[in-house]
């Protein structure tokens, strides 16, 4: 098969929750189990963080990637989904696993006559592992596709684990409530093996105590003894004053990126008292390289400056806007114009009423089932005071924003991370 024939037979295998929705989501480890076996077991071979969290476990996966890698380690990194290329979601040492290794996993698949139907996520996660052990890396950061118990990922036993944060989102999947979420986070937690929480509440942090208690797991929450004392913005950056660490230059300029360095930090502590000899100067400097590093994109990222500073990012969910919508209180321009779209799963009718009033808008969706036409989302966003005009897609939307907008200006695009993919693809 050539590589653009192996790509869709992932795809076609099961559809995936990507790009069907419901349809492609299928939980349960059964054949994530058999699939392990049927490989030799390679997650064996390797020490692994596992990362999970409605918001924020992409960037602290890509955190303590980075802060291994600068230490020393060879590092493989599995994320999801991707925004351009199918090989940004394996990674070693940064580097995308290369075409001929996708094309050599799956013809060995196929080989091996499975009589099962494994899911598009099943077999990815399975050609990680196999290719981290194939790569000799000394860790794997991994991190959870969804929820975290039936997650397929959730077949592995690491040395560490890390749960950002919960917050409302996927409840058609996970539950309606956060204590709910928080069980299918926590199901990632293990006996006797160390567990991070990043942020929790007075509804989540039960549950993540009651679990750990019960499977004897150490748990470390990261907001009971911060390591981020305090952190502003200089030059597009984010300076962090740090209780162990000293002063850290993130390149990750995102507000909400001081919670998540916090969780990485307290996650690097953690690994210490396991013996895992870090050096504090090169974690530092890795948060000054992550893009370099590990190929992250998409975190509050400035893509363009002219005809004015054009900022995206991947927040999606309640949580997230939350977070882009606080940020963008505190950036300096004339006026705003925001490119969106949304995925059909979202709870607009609690993100719309988030957005500022006083922005102009431009809708757009991603070429995916799966999102939520540019009409309708415009006249749902309508009701909500929120005014502009539809656009078939995001180059389109943002041809329009660049054209209405001065030097003074802002445009921001986001709300799902398939319109980012697709601005991704046109500029790259």
């Amino acid at each position: 098969m050539t590589y653009q024939e192996t790509i869709d037979y992932l795809y076609n295998q099961r559809p995936a929750f990507e790009r069907q929705g419901a349809g492609g989501y299928k939980p349960g480890l059964q054949t994530s189990l058999d699939l392990d076996e049927l490989f030799g077991h390679p997650h064996r071979d390797y020490r692994i963080i596992h990362v999970a969290g409605t918001n924020g476990k992409g960037s602290v996966s890509h955190m303590l990637a980075a802060m291994l890698q600068l230490n020393g380690y060879r590092v493989g990194l599995f994320t999801s989904p991707h925004f351009v290329d199918f090989r940004e979601r394996i990674r070693v040492d940064g580097e995308m696993i290369p075409q001929e290794e996708v094309v050599l996993f799956v013809e060995k698949f196929k080989q091996m006559n499975y009589s099962g139907t494994p899911s598009f996520f099943e077999l990815t996660s399975t050609m990680a592992f196999c290719y981290f052990a194939d790569q000799n890396v000394d860790f794997a950061v991994v991190e959870v596709g969804m929820g975290g118990r039936l997650d397929s990922t959730n077949i592995v036993t690491p040395i560490l684990s890390v749960i950002t944060n919960v917050s409302i989102d996927h409840t058609e999947f996970l539950g309606v409530t956060l204590p709910q979420i928080a069980a299918e986070k926590a199901g990632i937690i293990k006996p006797s093996v160390p567990v991070v929480i990043g942020e929790a509440n007075d509804e989540t942090r039960p549950v993540f105590e009651q679990t750990a208690h019960q499977l004897g797991t150490p748990i470390i929450f990261a907001q009971d003894n911060p390591e981020v004392i305090e952190a502003h913005h200089k030059e597009g950056r984010l300076i962090v004053e740090s209780a162990r660490n000293g002063i850290i230059n993130c390149e990750l300029a995102g507000d909400y990126q001081r919670h998540n360095i916090n969780t990485a930090l307290t996650a690097e502590r953690v690994l210490e008292q396991l013996g895992i000899k870090i050096n504090s100067e090169r974690v530092n400097y890795s948060f000054s390289r992550i893009h370099e590093l590990t190929g992250l994109i998409g975190r509050w990222m400035t893509v363009a400056n002219e005809p004015c500073r054009t900022i995206c990012d991947s927040g999606h969910n309640i949580a997230g806007i939350t977070s882009v919508v606080d940020q963008l209180k505190s950036e300096h321009y004339e006026h705003l114009h925001i490119v969106i779209g949304f995925m059909r799963d979202k709870d607009l009718q609690h993100i719309l009423p988030l957005l500022p009033n006083d922005a102009t808008y431009y809708y757009t969706h991603a070429h995916t089932s799966r999102a939520m036409p540019a009409d309708e989302l415009r006249e749902i966003a309508a009701q909500c005071g929120l005014i502009g005009e539809s656009y078939p897609d995001v180059t389109a939307a943002l041809d329009a924003a660049r054209a209405a907008a001065n030097r003074c200006d802002l445009i921001y695009i986001g709300g799902s991370m398939y319109l980012l993919a697709e601005l991704f693809a046109s500029i790259s």
